[in-house]
C-alpha cells in the first residue's frame, strides 16, 4: 500500500524539474506569448510547492494524533483493529464464495 507513494513522488520531482528546465530553456526566448506561459508555469510550481508541504503538514499531524491516540487507549485500538480485520474477512471470504458457485 505504501509503494504508490515513492512513484508518485518521484513523478511530481521529475515533472517540477522538467519545468524548471523548461522555464531556464525558454528564458532568452522573446515574445509576449513565451512570457505569460513562463509566469503561468512559475506560479504553478510554486503554488504546487506550497500544497506539497501543506499536504505533508497535515499527514504528520494526523499521524502524531492516530499515535498518541493509540498510545493513550491500546487495547481499544486492538480491539477495533481486530473487529474491522473480521468484518473485513467475512465479507471478503463471502464475496469469493459467491463466486464459485
Amino acid at each position: 500500500m505504501n509503494e504508490p507513494t515513492p512513484n508518485i513522488t518521484e513523478e511530481v520531482n521529475h515533472l517540477a524539474a522538467d519545468a524548471r528546465a523548461l522555464l531556464a530553456a525558454t528564458a532568452d526566448v522573446a515574445g509576449e506569448k513565451v512570457g505569460e506561459a513562463r509566469k503561468r508555469l512559475a506560479a504553478a510550481l510554486a503554488s504546487g510547492k506550497q500544497i506539497a508541504g501543506q499536504v505533508r503538514d497535515q499527514a504528520v499531524a494526523g499521524a502524531k494524533v492516530a499515535d498518541e491516540a493509540v498510545h493513550a487507549h491500546p487495547y481499544q485500538a486492538i480491539a477495533i483493529g481486530v473487529g474491522l480485520g473480521a468484518v473485513l474477512g467475512y465479507l471478503l471470504a463471502r464475496r469469493s464464495s459467491g463466486k464459485c458457485e
